[in-house]
């Protein structure tokens, strides 16, 4: 996306084509200054009703610690889900001193470390791979518990040729146990992804959690298509529900599951009826040209993100 000069943002129809340009459209009764305007200054979130994150893929991806969480603050994002290998730097090679500044970072912008999304991954028929994956979780844990952060999120990938579903099910669930065990003891949780061919589908996460049977771990919810049976989430929410512990959302605007997209304001009110009191992270396949682009859109999320939230 071409950088947006300061004419275009203070043009009025132009800010409305940055919202179309951005996948977003100015809601009715929806001011311009509202949704592209100065700082957004959200309220203070009631008991019980979840807040608006990020996750750095690809929204922030390309910026620097600082940067970001600039951006996320004039964007009107609360939280932040450092996803591995970008930008920011925030690594499980980190050291003490750079792991307090980290921490000191995100308390000084008021945004909350949510935690880390790794890329560990427990599906492989060989024991040496799940062990390095295993052990690569547990200094993850390590770094979240260090930075201030909340859980570590991790990812089955599908299913292997010439194995039973069942036996990988099983090995994805054991491992994620062995990182829950540390995470307990560090006060972080292990967030499994609603990801993968095949492993995505809600029943075969559900039998995950259930072979992983430890508290402090849960899912990632990830509003994948394979989430809509019959043009509703609920029997896949239902399925999962117990082990919500987090939440991926990317293109609300495609709303109309009429048409086949993501019904997400049923799934905002499924959460809100649940007492979800968590983060909703944006995870878009987007990346704006620069940090003023981001933060445009960031804004335009935030107001339909509030939309979708009050029902």
């Amino acid at each position: 996306m071409k950088k947006i000069s300061q004419d275009i943002l203070n043009n009025s129809s132009r800010r409305r084509w940055l919202g179309a340009s951005l996948g977003l459209a100015i809601l009715p009764g929806l001011g311009v200054q509202a949704a592209a305007g100065a700082r957004l200054a959200a309220p203070a979130k009631p008991p019980g009703q979840f807040e608006l994150g990020l996750v750095t893929y690809n929204l922030g991806k390309d910026l620097l610690l600082p940067e970001l969480l600039r951006v996320a603050g004039e964007g009107g994002v609360k939280a932040i889900e450092l996803r591995t290998t970008h930008k920011h730097g925030v690594e499980t090679t980190l050291n003490s001193q750079g792991r307090a500044e980290v921490r000191k970072r995100f308390a000084d912008a008021g945004i909350v470390p949510w935690g880390c999304g790794s890329v560990c991954e427990f599906h492989s028929t060989d024991a040496a791979v799940v062990r390095r994956n295993i052990d690569d979780c547990k200094r993850f844990v390590e770094l979240v518990h260090d930075i201030g952060g909340r859980g570590v999120k991790v990812r089955p990938n599908g299913f292997n040729k010439n194995e039973p579903e069942a036996d990988t099910l099983k090995r994805i669930g054991d491992s994620v146990r062995a990182c829950a065990i540390q995470a307990a003891q560090a006060k972080v949780e292990i967030w499994v992804e609603v990801h993968g061919a095949g492993t995505q589908e809600p029943a075969n996460m559900r039998a995950i959690l259930s072979h992983c049977d430890h508290p402090s771990a849960g899912v990632t919810w990830n509003s994948n298509p394979a989430d809509v049976k019959g043009g509703s989430v609920l029997a896949s929410f239902e399925l999962l529900k117990p082990w919500i512990k987090s939440c991926h959302i990317n293109e609300l605007h495609k709303n109309d599951w009429s048409k086949g997209a993501y019904p997400y304001g049923e799934l905002f009110g499924l959460l809100a009826g649940m007492g979800y009191d968590r983060y909703t992270l944006i995870e878009v396949g987007r990346t704006p040209g620069d940090a003023a682009a981001c933060i445009d859109f960031l804004r335009y999320y935030r107001a339909l993100w509030s939309r979708l939230r009050q029902g």
